[in-house]
């Protein structure tokens, strides 16, 4: 979980940090350097995910058009997420994933695993320079580091102009090797949750590869009006697990999970850890609009992504840029998200039924619709820097398949949607 939030978060920031446009740099200015900096908070309901995000962007310019981007980004998480298991009407013991000490959720409560805590770091460099007339050329590194994750990548890009450089090709290319040192090692898929102090179903590290391909088109219709293009395909191959979710093992009849001999450690009721594909393939289709009307800008996007694990999402994205002022700005953001459950997602496991190869209860593979409203409010100092503040409230649905409903199962809420709060302080100045 916290792996996604930390990226999710660091991407949302880093866009903010990018969009702001550099001033075209004229053949006799001097070199400079332009800082994007941004603090972002954001907060769950209930005690859960709490992230503060330090990011900074720092670009170099030269004046035969090549620049060198450098960018720093801390993360700091804590709180609780969900682990899988089901609700029960009485309280449910769990080891935790070290193995060296238990913690209980009260009855009625969505089970949670509140030893979530971690610090992310990350880094990463680019150089762009025009390869040519018509060509640009980028290549990066990044690097990033938690508690029990490690991560290390490359990427290439390449464009070029055509149509009197009012449309432009781009092609990108990106690899990365993460390591996973999961706490206490990672389970092996479908095995029982054990008892504390015993790790006899826990195996050592592991790692995955993944490799990013994008295919894009910038189109400048006219002095009001810019359309964007982008097909991308993403293959991960390796550890794809959570080694910290698991599935509750059930009553075929009551759908009550299965309680175990009394016992002064350990878990309470049945449970294994979760299993997934080793391999997971993505498409994605996105399509952007930007309009300039009478000082206004408005920018609409949509998304659609397919894997082969089953899921399927869109994604619609608006903006509206409105001055406020002389040096000031109103843009209010909304967002709609919706996804399909994957192949594999099942509210639990049932009792005496063979196991199957790949099973996952994980919320974020579930089908469940989204949706982002904010307002962001930005302005220019007096010493001509840009400043923004951002504010926006994140809310998420969901729903169990009617399929995998058991019993009393049907009077309890399985799905633990959750509300959540950003607020984002950015900016941006130049040496």
């Amino acid at each position: 979980m916290k792996k996604d939030i930390a990226r999710t978060l660091a991407a949302a920031t880093c866009s903010l940090l990018g969009s702001a446009t550099l001033a075209p740099l004229q053949a006799q200015e001097e070199p400079n350097w332009d800082f994007n900096t941004a603090l972002l908070y954001y907060g769950e309901s209930d005690s859960r995910v709490q992230d503060i995000s330090l990011n900074v962007l720092a670009r170099r310019t030269f004046n035969d058009d090549r620049s060198l981007s450098l960018g720093l980004a801390v993360d700091s998480l804590t709180g609780a997420t969900p682990s899988g298991a089901l609700p029960m009407p009485q309280a449910q013991t769990f080891t935790s994933p070290s193995g060296d000490a238990s913690y209980t959720v009260a009855a009625g409560e969505h089970p949670l695993d509140n030893t979530f805590l971690d610090t992310r770091y990350a880094l990463n460099a680019a150089w762009t320079q025009p390869l040519g007339r018509l060509y640009n050329g980028t290549a990066g590194v990044s690097f990033s580091k938690e508690y029990d994750y490690t991560h290390f990548g490359a990427n290439f890009g390449l464009s070029r102009d055509f149509n009197k450089r009012n449309t432009t090709l781009s092609l990108g290319l990106a690899f990365s090797q993460d390591d996973i040192e999961p706490v206490g090692g990672a389970p092996v898929p479908l095995s029982s949750m054990l008892e504390v102090g015993n790790q006899n179903n826990k195996l050592g590290d592991d790692s995955k590869d993944v490799v990013d391909l994008l295919i894009g088109i910038t189109q400048v219709i006219n002095e009001r009006l810019v359309l964007r293009a982008n097909y991308s395909f993403s293959d991960a191959s390796g550890y794809l697990n959570d080694p910290y979710k698991i599935l509750s093992v059930v009553d075929g009849l009551s759908g009550d999970t299965i309680a175990l001999a009394p016992s002064a450690s350990g878990p309470s009721h049945a449970y294994r850890f979760e299993s997934r594909p080793d391999s997971r393939g993505k498409h994605s289709l996105y399509g952007q609009a930007k309009y300039f009307m009478n000082g206004k800008v408005l920018d609409v996007s949509y998304r659609y992504m397919t894997d082969d694990w089953g899921v399927d999402s869109h994604t619609l994205d608006g903006r509206l840029r409105v001055p406020f002022g002389e040096r000031s700005y109103l843009e209010p953001h909304l967002r709609f998200y919706t996804q399909t459950e994957a192949d594999f997602y099942r509210a639990s496991l049932t009792d005496g039924e063979p196991l199957p190869m790949y099973a996952a209860s994980d919320y974020r593979l579930g089908s469940f619709d989204a949706i982002t409203a904010g307002l962001k409010y930005g302005w220019e100092t007096k010493a001509g820097h840009d400043a923004a503040v951002r504010l926006e409230y994140y809310k998420q649905t969901g729903d169990v398949p009617d399929d995998q409903v058991i019993g009393n199962q049907r009077d309890r809420d399985l799905y633990p949607g959750l509300d959540a709060i950003v607020l984002n302080f950015s900016y941006r100045f130049g040496l």
